[in-house]
């Protein structure tokens, strides 16, 4: 059980929500029309649920920043929020498919990493995250 009260358990926990919430954002890698491989790019928003390593859920906002490095490779940059912690997280993502994408984040505040698929379907960007002991179920929007 991590003891908020208790200074390292805080950070565990945190650590816990980092990584649930940022394995937010990393994709995917297959050739598209240059119109379906920019879909990704810019900002997006919303949120979603974040299952804790110490088994609690937690709801999440979210903010991501999605910019093409090369090709079908993108970056990302993010910020969630729930209850009990904000994080800041990076995410280098290859598109994978028609709207598919998956990679790998990092928040290096809490030296968490893990993997991220991301699912758009027009304005709506579902994301899947999981690492650090935890997962995320996002959905954000234009």
């Amino acid at each position: 059980m991590i003891s908020p009260g208790i200074s390292m358990g805080h950070i565990g926990y945190r650590a816990s929500v980092a990584g649930a919430v940022l394995a937010f954002c990393s994709i995917f890698a297959t050739p598209l029309l240059a119109q379906q491989r920019s879909s990704l790019e810019g900002s997006w928003s919303g949120g979603g649920t974040v299952n804790l390593s110490s088994g609690a859920t937690e709801r999440a906002r979210c903010r991501a920043s999605f910019s093409r490095q090369s090709g079908n490779s993108f970056g990302m940059s993010a910020v969630c929020a729930t209850s009990s912690a904000r994080v800041a997280q990076t995410a280098r993502i290859q598109q994978v498919g028609a709207n598919q994408f998956a990679g790998d984040f990092h928040n290096s505040e809490y030296g968490v990493s893990g993997t991220i698929r991301i699912t758009i379907n027009a304005n709506r960007l579902s994301a899947s995250l999981s690492g650090g002991g935890g997962s995320a179920q996002l959905s954000l929007s234009r």
